[in-house]
C-alpha cells in the first residue's frame, strides 16, 4: 500500500488505484497520513471529523470510520508495514519512507542538507532534487481540511520552501549560477522579505557577469526593508554588498575538482539475435515506452516458461533502445532457475554491476544497503538501460532497482514479479505464423522453399512454439542436408524426452535438445554431457580441457561444435555458458551415460586445474606472499600463463566465482583454496566471499581434525573481521588461533595470531598489551625467517612507539621494515611503511619531510591500485596543510577522503575526514560547521570504539564551544577529553596533548573566577 499526499490524496495498492469515496474516511485517513508513525489522540481525530462540534456518539462512529478504513485498505491484521493499529487513547498509522511521500520528503531533505553541511554539493543537489520532485501540488488539495490541518500543511509548505531554499544553494555551490537565475528571480518576487533568497540572487547575478544589477537588487531590497519595517539589511546581506563592490575573490564561482580516474561507459548487452522475428506486439509495447517519457524510473517485468524467448525479446529491445541512453547499458544474469546454483544474491549482483560503472573492490561498500545507496547514486543523473535477466524473486530485485528517473530497467523472469509500478508483460508460446517465420528464417528459405506449410506448421507444433526449441530444430536442419523438413518432423515426433521445468501441455522442448545432442560427434557429445557437470556460470576453453582431458586446441574446436549447433553460448570472446534449460539436460545425459567415476575424474581434474592455475596466478600477482600459501598440488594441466600481475589478478577476478563454487562443493578444495586466495580477496574487498570461504575451510579442517589448518582459518577470519571493524568477532578467531597453535607448536600460526592480536589491540588504544603482541611475533619471525610477519610487526611496532612519543624507536622499526618492502618486493608493505615514516615526521614537527612521504605513498597507492593506502596518504597529507596554515589544500583532501571512504566502508578515514574538516573550519571562522564536523566524528569514533579519537573529536567540539562563547559546554567537553586519555594511560593522542587540554580547563576556570569577581563587586 502506497500514500501520496504531497498533492492530492492518492492511495495505490498492488491492485491499482484504491478510491476512497466518503469524506470522513479522507479527512480521517489525512490526518493520520499527516502524523504518520504518531500516535493520535481521540480528541484531534474527532475535531477533525466534526469541526463544527461533535455528536454525542462520536467515539463510536469514529471507531466505526477507523474499522471501516482498515477494510478498505487492508490494513488491519498486518505484520509489516503500512498498518493502522490501536495504541492508548487513540491510533497510529504505521508507514516506512517508501509507503509516504511525505515520509520520503524529509528522509531525502535531511539527507540532502547533512550532504551540503559535509561539503558534499553534488549528493545534496541530487537528494533535494528528487525530494522537491515529490511535490505535485498543494498537500492534501482535494480534502476538505479543518482549522488544524490548514496549520500543519502552512508549516509543510514552509518545509518544501526550505528544502528550495537548500537545493538553490547546492547548485551555487556546484557553479550553476546560471541555471537558477530564473527560478531565483521568481522567488524573490514572490518572497520580498526572506534575505536568504536575495543574497542568493545577488550571487548568482555576480557569478554570471552581472555585477551591476546585483549592486541594484540590493538597493531595491534595502529600500523595500526600510520602507516596510523601518529595518536594515542583515549583517550576512551587508558583508556581500561590500564583496561585491570591491569583487571579492570569495565569490568567485567554484571549480570543482576532476574526478581522476575515467569511468568508463558500459556497454554489456550480450550480442542481437540477427534472426529475431515475431513478438512485435511485446516488441511494440517495450519501444514506445520512451515515447512519452514519464517522471518516475520505467521498469518493465517479462515473464513466462522457461524456453518462452523472455532473454531475446529483453536483449533485442535493449539494442533498439540503447541509442537513448547514452550513459551506458548494464546486463547481469541473476541465475533465479538456474539448475545447481544457487540465484545471485542482490549484494553481489550489486557488487558486478557497480564494478561495471568503472568502480573497483576498493570502492565498494561491505553492507547490501550501502551497495544499494551507492549504486543509486552512481546512476542518479545518468541515462542507463538495465537488463536483469533471470530473476528469481522480488526481494532478489529490488536493491537492483536505480531512484533515477532517467533510467530502464527490463527484468526477466519465470515467475510473474509484483515490483510496485512495474509493467508486467507475460509471454505465451508463439502465435503460429511467427513461429514459422522464425523456423524459416533460421533454417534457410532456400532450403524450405518447397516445403508444404502444413508439415512446417506440424514442426513448430512439436516444438511447442517455443522459441528456444524452434531455433535449434532448424539448426540442425540447415546443418544436415540430407535432412529432409518431414524426417526432422518423424524425429522430433519420437523424441519425447521431457524436462520436468519446461513442460507445455503434451509437447516439451527436450526433444529438440536430444536431437541436436545426438547428431553431434562422438568426442562433441562427450564434452557436452561433461560441461553440464561444471558447477559455475560459465568456463573458458582451459577448464573445458580439464573437464574433458583433452589438449586445448581439440577442446576449442568441440566447444565451437557445441556453439554451431546451439547447445552452447560464447557471450564474450573465450568465455563459454550454457542456456540453463541445456545446462541440464547435459547434466542429466551424462548421469545417465557416464559412470561415476568417469563423472568423478571429470571434476577432479576440473578442480585440480582451477586450484593449480590459481596457485600460479597469485605467484604471479603477489610473489611476496608466496610463503603464505599452498603451491600446485600435483602435475599441472596446460593453463592460461601470466606475464604480469594485471594478467594474473584479471583471471582471479574473472574466474573468482569458479573457484568459489569448487570450494563450495570440495572440503579439500575449500581449505586449499582460502589459504590461496585470502591475500587477493583482502586487496580486491571481496570480503563476504572470503569470509564464507574461509569459515568452510574451517570447519573442513576441524572435520579431519586438521588443527594446522583449523587455525590458519582462524587467522584468515580473523583478519578479515578487522578489515571491516568488527573486533568482537576478530578477538575471537585469533585467541582461539593463538591457543590451537601454542598447543600444537605451530610457529607460524602462532606469529599470524600475535600480530592479529596486536593489530587487534592497537586501534583499541590498548598500546601496552598491543607492542608486547607485536614484540613477540618480531622475535619469532626473526628467529624463522619470516619476511612478511616481520614487516608487519615492526609496522605495528612503530604505530605503538609513536602513539607513547617513543618517536626515535619508531624511527628505526620503520626503516627496517621500509628495508624489508623493498627487499621482498612487497609494494603494498612499502606502501604502508612510507605513510608510517610521513606520520612519524609530522608527530616530530618536521612537516616539510612528512609531507614527501605522503606524497610517495599518494603516488605509490594509486599506481597499485591500494584505495586505503590512498586515503591514508590524504589524511597524511591533509594535516601537513592544516598545521601549515593552507586550510583550502586541506579541506581538498578531506573533501577527497569523504567521496572516497564510505564506497569501501572505512570507517576510520571517514572519522580522520571529519575530524579535520572541523579543524580547518574552527580555523578559518565557520563554528557551527566545525560542530557539525567534530559531532560526526564522535559518532563514528564512538560506533567504532575507538577511545582516543573520542578525546580528540570532544577537543574539537570544545573549542568550536568556546570560540561561540559557549564555556560551561566547552568546559564539559575538554574534561570528558582528559578524563578519556588519562584513563587509558595517554599524554597525546595524534594531535592532542593532555598538557594542552589542562591548559585550557585552567583558562576557562580562570575566566570563571573573574567572571564570578566582577558579579561580586
Amino acid at each position: 500500500m502506497r500514500f501520496r499526499v504531497l498533492g492530492t490524496l492518492e492511495v495505490r495498492s498492488l491492485d491499482g488505484p484504491c478510491r476512497l469515496a466518503a469524506a470522513k474516511q479522507r479527512n480521517l485517513l489525512a490526518v493520520l497520513l499527516l502524523n504518520a508513525n504518531q500516535p493520535v489522540d481521540i480528541g484531534r481525530l474527532v475535531d477533525a471529523l466534526w469541526p463544527d462540534g461533535p455528536p454525542r456518539t462520536a467515539p463510536v462512529a469514529l471507531r466505526t470510520y477507523v474499522s471501516a478504513l482498515r477494510r478498505s485498505l487492508g490494513l488491519a491484521g498486518r505484520s509489516g508495514l503500512p498498518r493502522l493499529g490501536t495504541v492508548p487513547g487513540g491510533y497510529q498509522l504505521y508507514c516506512a519512507p517508501g509507503d509516504l511521500d511525505l515520509l520520503a520528503f524529509d528522509d531525502l531533505v535531511t539527507e540532502g542538507r547533512r550532504a551540503l553541511a559535509a561539503g558534499a554539493p553534488e549528493t545534496a543537489a541530487d537528494r533535494l532534487r528528487h525530494a522537491l520532485g515529490l511535490w505535485r501540488g498543494r498537500p492534501f488539495e482535494d480534502v476538505v481540511l479543518d482549522a488544524g490541518l490548514r496549520t500543519e500543511l502552512i508549516r509543510l509548505e514552509e518545509r518544501r520552501f526550505l528544502a528550495q531554499e537548500s537545493w538553490l544553494e547546492a547548485q551555487l555551490a556546484l557553479g550553476h549560477h546560471e541555471d537558477v537565475l530564473a527560478e531565483l528571480l521568481e522567488l524573490v518576487t514572490t518572497q520580498p522579505l526572506r534575505e536568504p533568497l536575495w543574497a542568493m540572487w545577488m550571487l548568482a547575478l555576480y557569478r554570471s557577469g552581472r555585477q551591476a544589477e546585483a549592486l541594484r537588487a540590493y538597493r531595491d531590497l534595502r529600500r523595500h526593508l526600510v520602507r516596510e519595517l523601518g529595518v536594515e539589511p542583515g549583517q550576512p546581506l551587508r558583508r556581500l554588498h561590500q564583496q561585491i563592490l570591491t569583487s571579492h575573490p570569495d565569490l568567485a564561482a567554484p571549480v570543482r575538482p576532476a574526478y581522476p580516474y575515467a569511468i568508463p561507459v558500459p556497454r554489456q548487452l550480450p550480442a542481437d539475435i540477427r534472426s529475431f522475428v515475431g513478438r512485435q506486439a511485446e516488441l511494440t509495447r517495450l519501444l514506445t515506452i520512451a515515447d512519452d517519457r514519464p517522471q518516475a524510473l520505467m521498469i518493465n517485468a517479462i515473464d513466462g516458461m522457461a524456453g518462452i524467448g523472455k532473454t531475446a525479446l529483453a536483449v533485442h529491445a535493449a539494442h533498439r533502445l540503447a541509442d537513448l541512453f547514452v550513459d551506458g547499458q548494464l546486463f547481469v544474469d541473476l541465475q533465479g532457475f538456474t539448475d545447481g546454483v544457487s540465484p545471485i544474491a542482490p549484494a553481489d549482483a550489486l557488487d558486478c554491476m557497480l564494478r561495471g560503472l568503472g568502480l573497483s573492490g576498493e570502492q565498494i561498500p561491505h553492507a547490501l544497503e550501502a551497495r544499494a545507496a551507492l549504486y543509486r547514486t552512481r546512476l542518479a543523473t545518468k541515462r542507463v538501460l538495465i537488463v536483469l535477466d533471470n530473476a528469481a524473486t522480488e526481494e532478489q530485485v529490488r536493491p537492483l532497482l536505480p531512484g533515477a528517473p532517467t533510467c530502464l530497467v527490463l527484468i526477466t523472469s519465470r515467475v510473474r514479479l509484483t515490483i510496485s509500478d512495474a509493467e508486467p508483460l507475460t509471454l505465451s508460446a508463439l502465435p503460429s505464423a511467427e513461429a514459422l517465420e522464425l523456423f524459416v528464417r533460421t533454417a534457410g528459405e532456400a532450403r524450405l522453399r518447397s516445403t508444404e506449410s502444413d508439415l512446417l506448421t506440424r514442426i513448430v507444433d512439436l516444438c511447442g512454439r517455443l522459441p528456444l526449441a524452434i531455433r535449434i530444430a532448424a539448426a540442425r536442419l540447415r546443418a544436415r542436408q540430407n535432412w529432409s523438413a518431414e524426417h526432422l518432423a518423424d524425429r522430433l515426433h519420437d523424441q519425447r524426452h521431457r524436462l520436468t521445468e519446461l513442460s507445455a501441455g503434451g509437447l516439451s522442448v527436450s526433444a529438440a535438445i536430444d536431437l541436436s545432442y545426438h547428431h553431434l560427434s562422438a568426442p562433441a557429445r562427450r564434452v557436452y554431457r561433461l560441461l553440464g557437470l561444471h558447477p559455475g556460470p560459465e568456463l573458458d576453453t582451459w577448464a573445458a580441457a580439464a573437464l574433458a582431458d583433452l589438449p586445448v586446441q581439440d577442446a576449442g574446436d568441440l566447444l565451437d561444435n557445441l556453439i554451431d549447433a546451439h547447445l552452447l553460448t560464447e557471450p564474450v570472446p573465450g568465455r563459454y555458458r550454457f542456456h540453463d534449460l541445456i545446462r541440464a539436460h547435459a547434466a542429466a545425459t551424462s548421469s545417465h551415460v557416464d559412470s561415476a567415476e568417469d563423472r568423478q575424474a571429470a571434476l577432479t581434474r576440473l578442480s585440480d586445474h582451477y586450484v593449480d592455475t590459481a596457485c600460479v596466478a597469485m605467484d604471479v600477482a603477489y610473489p611476496f606472499d608466496a610463503a603464505r600459501r599452498p603451491g600446485v598440488r600435483g602435475a599441472r594441466r596446460p593453463s592460461p600463463a601470466f606475464t604480469d600481475h594485471a594478467g594474473a589478478t584479471a583471471w582471479l577476478d574473472i574466474e573468482l566465482s569458479n573457484l568459489l563454487a569448487f570450494a563450495a562443493a570440495g572440503p579439500d578444495d575449500a581449505r586449499h583454496l582460502s589459504a590461496t586466495l585470502h591475500h587477493h580477496l583482502r586487496v580486491r574487498a571481496q570480503c563476504r566471499q572470503a569470509l564464507a570461504l574461509h569459515d568452510r575451510a574451517r570447519l573442513a579442517a576441524q572435520a579431519c581434525a586438521d588443527a594446522g589448518d583449523e587455525l590458519m582459518a582462524l587467522c584468515r577470519l580473523g583478519e578479515i573481521d578487522l578489515q571491516q571493524v568488527r573486533y568482537p568477532q576478530a578477538a575471537e578467531h585469533f585467541e582461539r588461533a593463538m591457543a590451537m597453535a601454542r598447543t600444537t607448536g605451530n610457529r607460524v600460526g602462532e606469529l599470524r595470531a600475535l600480530v592479529g592480536l596486536g593489530h587487534l589491540n592497537h586501534p583499541q588504544d590498548r598500546y601496552a598489551t598491543a607492542a608486547e603482541y607485536y614484540a613477540q611475533a618480531l622475535e619469532l619471525a626473526r628467529a624463522t625467517g619470516e619476511h612478511t610477519i616481520q614487516l608487519d610487526a615492526l609496522q605495528g611496532l612503530a604505530n605503538v612507539n609513536r602513539h607513547v612519543n617513543q618517536y626515535d624507536q619508531a624511527a628505526d622499526n620503520l626503516a627496517e621494515a621500509l628495508d624489508i618492502a623493498r627487499a621482498t618486493g612487497n609494494r603494498h608493505g612499502e606502501l604502508d611503511t612510507l605513510w608510517g615514516l610521513g606520520h612519524l615526521r609530522w608527530f616530530q614537527d618536521r612537516r616539510d619531510e612528512a609531507a614527501r612521504f605522503h606524497e610517495q605513498a599518494l603516488t605509490m597507492a594509486r599506481a597499485i591500485g591500494n584505495r586505503s593506502g590512498e586515503l591514508r596518504a590524504l589524511v597524511g597529507l591533509g594535516y601537513v596543510h592544516l598545521f601549515q596554515d593552507r586550510y583550502e589544500a586541506a579541506a581538498e583532501c578531506y573533501q577527497r577522503i569523504l567521496g572516497l571512504a564510505p564506497e569501501i566502508d572505512d570507517r576510520n578515514n571517514q572519522f580522520e575526514a571529519h575530524y579535520g574538516l572541523g579543524l580547518v573550519h574552527r580555523a578559518s571562522g565557520r563554528l557551527d560547521q566545525a560542530i557539525f564536523h567534530c559531532q560526526a566524528a564522535l559518532a563514528i569514533a564512538r560506533d567504532i570504539g575507538q577511545v582516543s579519537d573520542q578525546a580528540r573529536a570532544l577537543h574539537g567540539l570544545a573549542y568550536a564551544n568556546h570560540g561561540l562563547g559557549h564555556t560551561a559546554l566547552a568546559r564539559q567537553n575538554w574534561q570528558r577529553a582528559l578524563d578519556i586519555l588519562t584513563g587509558i594511560g595517554l599524554d597525546r593522542a595524534e594531535d592532542l596533548t593532555t598538557a594542552e587540554i589542562r591548559a585550557h580547563l585552567r583558562g576557562l576556570d580562570g575566566q570563571l573566577v573573574n567572571a564570578k569577581l566582577v558579579a561580586a563587586e
